[in-house]
């Protein structure tokens, strides 16, 4: 079994999903493909780079995935969850609005550099709004990012600005919402103060 870490990320509606709601959807679509996931809690985050935009809704996901389960397969997947949730590449500004946002920021131990996929992801070391989450989850998770990984994770995270990420939901809240909708297939929109 491989390791694999996802953040999320979303800061428009789709179909009258608001981005909270959006991102529930992309967990219980991803809890197809990974075994054994832990999520953080959400959090409310300034835009980056591209500033004239509304704040995103962003979290970590952890699981694992099976050994004959490759990181371009598992692109693909998350290609096609992003698609089924409103996200068109062919149309969006590159780091714009967008429905949702699904990165590999690590698969296992493997290294990746091609024009498709880039793991560990290239621009981790300056997103608050991954390493934030990502730390919050990984006392729980501690095999999965260890050594090297994990010193080199909090080291970017205590050279990069921090106060641009809010804690929105707490963890706890957003499994219990998750868990209800995923049986029962409700959507509560009590948990954005966003309207579609």
């Amino acid at each position: 079994m491989n390791s694999v870490v996802l953040g999320l990320g979303s800061n428009r509606c789709f179909d009258g999903l608001t981005p909270m709601e959006l991102l529930k959807k992309a967990v219980i679509q991803l809890k197809q493909e990974l075994s054994d996931i832990v999520v953080s809690s959400v959090y409310c985050t300034k835009p980056m780079y591209v500033e004239d935009q509304e704040y995103f809704y962003n979290m970590v996901l952890i699981g694992t995935i099976k050994d004959n389960y490759s990181p371009y397969k598992l692109l693909q997947r998350i290609h096609e969850i992003e698609a089924s949730l409103g996200r068109d590449r062919s149309k969006e500004l590159r780091f714009g609005p967008r429905s949702i946002d699904i990165d590999i920021e690590f698969f296992g131990d493997f290294e990746i550099k091609t024009e498709d996929l880039q793991i560990p992801h290239p621009r981790l070391h300056e997103r608050a709004f991954v390493l934030q989450p990502l730390l919050e989850i990984l006392p729980e998770t501690a095999d999965i990012l260890k050594g090297e990984k994990l010193s080199r994770i909090q080291s970017d995270f205590k050279g990069i600005k921090s106060t641009d990420v809010e804690l929105f939901m707490n963890r706890t809240v957003f499994l219990q919402r998750l868990e209800q909708e995923d049986h029962n297939g409700n959507t509560d929109r009590s948990s954005d103060t966003r309207s579609c």
